[in-house]
Parts: structure tokens; sequence; C-alpha cells
């Protein structure tokens, strides 16, 4: 079982930035994939950003550039610095955790934080 809390959404204006915090309830280097996604209204939920055990960084195409996600194992923290905000950006983001074993692979979600880009 992997709990995820969500944080740091907000009102921003267009150009601003905000960063996301999820923590996890347990060790993230226990976990083989954590990642962010976004839904917005009437939209599908879609990746963002992940981060796996061990391996690279991928981005949506729509943030490249603009977003990093980043780890603090002693903190069992992900976080994802959002700069250059744009109003498509607006939605609401959840912290996704995967953790696999031999036979099988189970997804967390944290309840999501919301994030407004507007003037």
């Amino acid at each position: 079982q992997v709990q995820l809390v969500e944080s740091g959404g907000g009102l921003v204006q267009p150009g601003g930035s905000l960063r996301l915090s999820c923590v996890a309830s347990r060790a993230i280097f226990s976990i083989n994939f954590m990642g962010w996604y976004r839904q917005g209204t009437g939209k599908q939920r879609e990746l963002v950003a992940g981060i796996p055990s061990g391996g690279s960084t991928l981005y949506a195409d729509s943030v490249k550039g603009r977003f990093t996600i980043s780890r603090d194992d002693v903190k069992n923290t992900v976080y994802l610095q959002m700069n250059s905000l744009k109003p498509e950006d607006t939605a609401v983001y959840y912290c996704k955790a995967v953790v696999a074993s031999a036979y099988s692979a189970m997804d967390y979600w944290g309840k999501g934080t919301l994030v407004t880009v507007s003037s």
C-alpha cells in the first residue's frame, strides 16, 4: 500500500511558476515508477512527467523545457517544478506510484491538486 498526498496547487498568472509536491507513505526508492498526471475539464487524464526507479525522466511534449520532475528519497517526496505556465496547463494534477512485483503491478493515486493558470 502507498498513500500519496499532493500539495502546491493554486491560482497563478500566465508565465508564472508553481512547485507541486507529492509525499509518499513509504520509501520512494522502493517504488518502481512515480509520475505526475493531469486532467483538464472534459479531457482525459494524461501523463505530464515521470521518474522511473533508476531510469531517465520523461515528459509530455507539451511541457518539455518548462516542467521538471525531481525526487528527494530522504523526504519520500517527488516534485514537479512548473515554469512558464500557460492557461492550457490548467488542470487537476495527480501523483501516481507504481509498485511492481514478479507477478503484478499496482497503481496508487493521490487525490489531486488543482492548478489554475489565469489572468
